[in-house]
């Protein structure tokens, strides 16, 4: 108990602070703005775009030859962006007329806010009830597997070594920045974007090595608390978000493949080609770590240390080996996870840090230090958060997440998959 209540304090100190400290790292630099391009995706020049705050004009733009604009604003706020779709070419025209302003865009401090406005033929049909709950279920599937992804390596990490790992938030970052470098990057070989995943993974892993053998190690045999820890693991990933700000410069990127697809239909039901990828690579992946725990010496290691790291060592198992060869697992597996992020939404700083909330009420509403929990409570939480919107505004998905965490929590204190620990 005294644990939990350790790690919740924390959690809430992090998050309350890390926005605050974000913003006073960096101040200034907020701007909006995308990428128009047409139903064939070639881009759309010459359009004109106007952003407002509180009724009145404050900037516009223009679309340039590739499509993109970008808008700076004052400051971090609420915004509203307008398209002029008198400017638009002769034949383009948006999917959803009513969206010709887009209001309610949060911009946060530092932040290149990203907005989309779909071009194509227009249609006034929409969707049945049924049809648009099963679309938002595909949306929460995708985010919910995205989330157990890169959750699993944080409860591997929480189970073995009894870290809090602050930082983990940083470690999806990196994954995505690294698989850009390999495809996208003028500085990098511009590899395939699956070939830069596999090595975002690799490169991933090595980090999360390099962390256990030149810094939680090291720690852990200078008899350092958990209060020690989590300090460290905070101003650790304080530290790697802004040098990734730095490399970033504050603006979005976005992978060079697979940024406009068509989707497949089925009646009124529509998936992207991409989102279908993730949600099938993220389940296999999930099933193949199930495996690992369940099949091979390494996971019933890791799974004697997660139980009793004394008995496991008196046993001959070689703590210091497994709880490597953990950071290396998890490290990779939210590096990949945070490649699957960046292709479904954009390669931002801090994007990380603002998954960070979800994958810890992930990894507690499955049950703290559960591989297969995290796996559940991603899954859990993703899908409920999405098909929430159906009928809350967009803005209240994390409550929701929240609110089923604490609704399980109460007749659960375990969490779905954990285990009811006697006390006394």
């Amino acid at each position: 108990m005294k644990r939990h209540r350790l790690i919740a304090l924390a959690l809430v100190a992090w998050l309350a602070l890390g926005p605050a400290l974000s913003a006073w790292a960096q101040s200034g630099g907020e701007s909006i703005g995308g990428v128009l391009r047409n139903q064939d995706g070639r881009p759309v020049a010459g359009v004109t775009l106007s952003v407002k705050q509180h009724g009145a004009t404050i900037a516009s733009g223009t679309t340039g030859p590739d499509g993109s604009w970008q808008i700076p604003v004052p400051g971090p706020g609420l915004y509203a962006v307008t398209i002029d779709t008198s400017t638009l070419p002769k034949g383009v025209r948006l999917t959803d007329p009513s969206r010709k302003t887009l209001s309610d865009v949060t911009v946060q401090p530092g932040q290149s806010k990203i907005v989309l406005f779909p071009l194509g033929k227009s249609t006034s049909h929409r969707p049945s009830r049924i049809s648009s709950l099963i679309n938002l279920t595909i949306d929460g599937l995708k985010l919910g597997s995205v989330v157990a992804l890169a959750s699993v390596g944080l409860s591997l990490i929480f189970g073995v070594t009894g870290l809090v790992n602050f930082a983990h938030g940083e470690l999806v970052t990196f994954g995505a920045v690294v698989a850009f470098f390999f495809s996208t990057s003028a500085a990098g070989p511009r590899w395939g974007l699956v070939v830069a995943a596999l090595a975002a993974v690799i490169v991933g892993g090595l980090f999360g090595g390099g962390l256990e053998l030149g810094l939680w190690r090291p720690l852990r045999r200078r008899r350092a608390g958990n209060v020690s820890l989590i300090v460290v693991a905070i101003g650790l990933s304080l530290l790697v978000r802004h040098l990734i700000l730095l490399i970033l410069k504050g603006a979005p990127r976005q992978y060079r493949e697979f940024t406009i697809q068509h989707p497949w239909r089925l009646g009124g039901v529509s998936v992207l080609p991409k989102d279908a990828f993730i949600i099938v690579a993220s389940l296999v992946v999930l099933v193949l770590v199930g495996v690992l725990l369940q099949r091979t010496r390494l996971g019933t290691a890791m799974r004697a240390v997660a139980d009793d790291k004394d008995l496991a060592e008196s046993s001959g198992i070689d703590v210091d080996r497994v709880i490597l060869a953990t950071w290396i697992g998890g490290a990779g597996l939210a590096a990949l996870g945070g490649v699957f992020y960046g292709i479904t939404q954009s390669i931002v700083w801090d994007m990380g840090f603002t998954l960070l909330l979800t994958m810890f009420a992930a990894v507690i509403l499955g049950g703290l230090g559960s591989a297969y929990g995290a796996m559940a409570g991603g899954l859990v939480i993703g899908i409920a958060s999405e098909v929430s919107t159906y009928w809350l505004p967009v803005e209240f998905k994390e409550v929701v997440s929240l609110t089923v965490l604490i609704v399980v929590l109460l007749f659960r204190p375990q969490g779905i998959l954990g285990v009811r620990e006697r006390l006394g």
